[in-house]
C-alpha cells in the first residue's frame, strides 16, 4: 500500500483535527487515502483527480458498507483540500523532519511507559500543535515557548482548565523524556487550578428509572457499571475471565493509572449475564469459524502468546456487532462496543425518565459510591472498590451522602 510521507501525514492529521474528525477515526481517513492512492496509481503528495476518485469509490461500493464509502469520499476531499492549502510552516527546511523524529521518539517513550493508545494519540496531537505554533526546531524550544503556547490556548482559544492541563502534561512529557530539558520552573506558572465540583448523583429511584429505559446490552452494561462502580472504559474492556462468579467479584485490569482491582459482581446480574454470554459465545464461535484474528491483547501478550486472543477467556464481555480496523496493527478484528453508543443510550434514557440533572453515564459510578456510604459502609472499603489512590478523592462523596443522612430539619419545615 502507498504510504503518505511523514510531512504530509502530519499536516493531513492536523487538518482532520481542525475539521473535528474524532481521534479514533483518524487512522481510517488516512487508510482510505492511502488505499485510494494505491488503487488509482497516484503518488503521495499528488492530488487524486475527480475521475480517479469516482472510479475508486465505485470500485469499493461492492466491498464496503454505504457509510464506509461516504467516509472514503470525505477523506479524499479533505486530502485534496489539504494539498491545495498546504503551506510551509517553517523557514528551516529541516525543522519539520526534526519534529517528525521527535514525534517518533515520543511514541516510543509513551509505549515504553505503557501509556494507553488514546493517551498516545492525544499527546502526539498536542506536540504537533505546539510545533505548528512555535515554528522552531526541537532543540531550540524552551520553557518560555511552553508558556506562550499555553497562554495562547487560554486567551485566544479559551480552552477549559482540564484541556489546558492535558496539553501541559503532553508537553512536559516531551520535554522530560524526549528533549531532556528542564521546564519545571515554568510548570506551576501555567498549570490551571480546577475547581473541585461536587459530582452529580442520582437517587436509587432515579437510577432504577434510567436503567429501565436503557434497553438490551446497554441496560446490562449500565447495571454492571452501577452495581460495581465501574468507569465506562472499564466496563467496555471487560473480558470473560474477569467475571468471577464463585467470589461474586469483577476483576478490573489496567484501570485508571494502570492499576488492577476487584469490585462487586451483583448476584442480581448473574442470570441476565448468563443469557448475554450465551449470545456472545455464538458470536465468538462465528469469529473462529470465519478465521478472524483474535481480539486485541494488552501489552506484549499478543507477541508472547499469539493464539491467546482466539481463546474464549480473552473475548470481550461486550463485543461490537461489527468488525473494525485495529489502529495499531491495522488488522480487521472484533473490538468491544463503542463508548458513544452507551453514552447516547444513557442520555436518551435520562430524557425519557424526565430527570433534569446534568448527568452522564459516569454518574452511575458516582451514585454507586454515594449509595454505599449512605448504607453505612466505611470510606476505605468504598475507596478500594472505586480504585482511588488517595482517600481524599473518595471523601468528596461524603459531602453528598451527608446531605441526605444528616437528619437536620430545615427551620422552614419546623412547626
Amino acid at each position: 500500500m502507498v504510504r503518505l510521507t511523514n510531512s504530509i501525514l502530519s499536516g493531513f492529521r492536523e487538518l482532520l483535527l481542525e475539521f473535528n474528525i474524532p481521534f479514533k477515526s483518524l487512522p481510517f481517513y488516512i487508510r482510505w487515502v492511502e488505499k485510494a492512492l494505491e488503487v488509482t496509481n497516484t503518488a503521495s503528495g499528488e492530488v487524486i483527480t475527480r475521475k480517479k476518485g469516482q472510479d475508486f469509490l465505485l470500485k469499493i461500493e461492492t466491498q464496503y458498507e454505504e457509510w464506509q464509502v461516504r467516509q472514503a469520499g470525505e477523506a479524499i476531499k479533505l486530502y485534496n483540500y489539504f494539498l491545495s492549502q498546504q503551506k510551509k510552516e517553517c523557514a528551516d527546511a529541516g525543522t519539520e523532519e526534526k519534529w517528525q523524529k521527535t514525534l517518533l521518539e515520543m511514541k516510543k517513550r509513551l509505549r515504553l511507559k505503557r501509556r494507553s493508545y488514546r493517551t498516545e494519540q492525544t499527546y502526539l496531537a498536542w506536540v504537533e500543535r505546539f510545533f505548528k505554533f512555535t515554528s522552531k526546531s526541537p532543540e531550540t524550544v524552551s520553557g518560555e515557548d511552553l508558556q506562550n503556547f499555553l497562554t495562547n490556548l487560554v486567551v485566544e482559544r479559551k480552552v477549559a482548565p482540564s484541556t489546558q492541563n492535558q496539553a501541559l502534561n503532553a508537553l512536559i512529557f516531551m520535554f522530560r523524556h524526549v528533549l531532556k530539558k528542564d521546564v519545571e520552573p515554568y510548570v506551576d506558572a501555567v498549570r490551571a487550578k480546577e475547581r473541585r465540583k461536587l459530582p452529580t448523583v442520582l437517587t436509587k429511584e432515579e437510577v432504577s428509572k434510567v436503567l429501565g429505559h436503557m434497553k438490551g446490552v446497554y441496560n446490562l452494561m449500565g447495571r454492571v457499571m452501577y452495581g460495581g462502580g465501574l468507569r465506562l472504559n472499564e466496563a467496555l474492556r471487560l473480558r470473560i475471565k474477569d467475571l468471577d462468579y464463585a467470589r461474586n467479584v469483577i476483576v478490573i485490569r489496567h484501570g485508571k493509572g494502570g492499576k488492577d482491582r476487584v469490585t462487586l459482581l451483583p448476584e442480581a446480574l448473574k442470570g441476565d449475564l448468563d443469557s448475554h454470554l450465551d449470545r456472545v459465545k455464538d458470536l465468538f464461535e462465528k469469529d473462529r469459524k470465519s478465521g478472524i484474528p483474535g481480539v486485541m491483547l494488552p501489552d506484549a501478550l499478543e507477541k508472547k502468546y499469539p493464539e491467546a486472543g482466539k481463546e474464549w477467556s480473552w473475548y470481550w464481555v461486550f463485543p461490537s456487532p461489527k468488525l473494525s480496523v485495529d489502529p495499531k496493527t491495522m488488522l480487521v478484528r472484533r473490538h468491544h462496543l463503542s463508548p458513544t453508543g452507551v453514552q447516547k443510550a444513557f442520555k436518551q434514557a435520562l430524557k425519557k425518565a424526565k430527570i433534569h440533572k446534568q448527568a452522564s453515564v459516569h454518574t452511575l459510578r458516582h451514585s454507586f459510591a454515594t449509595h454505599l456510604l449512605e448504607q453505612g459502609y466505611d470510606i476505605r472499603t468504598v475507596q478500594e472498590l472505586l480504585g482511588h489512590k488517595n482517600v481524599q478523592t473518595t471523601m468528596i462523596y461524603t459531602h453528598i451522602a451527608k446531605k441526605n443522612i444528616l437528619g437536620v430539619i430545615s427551620p422552614l419545615d419546623m412547626k
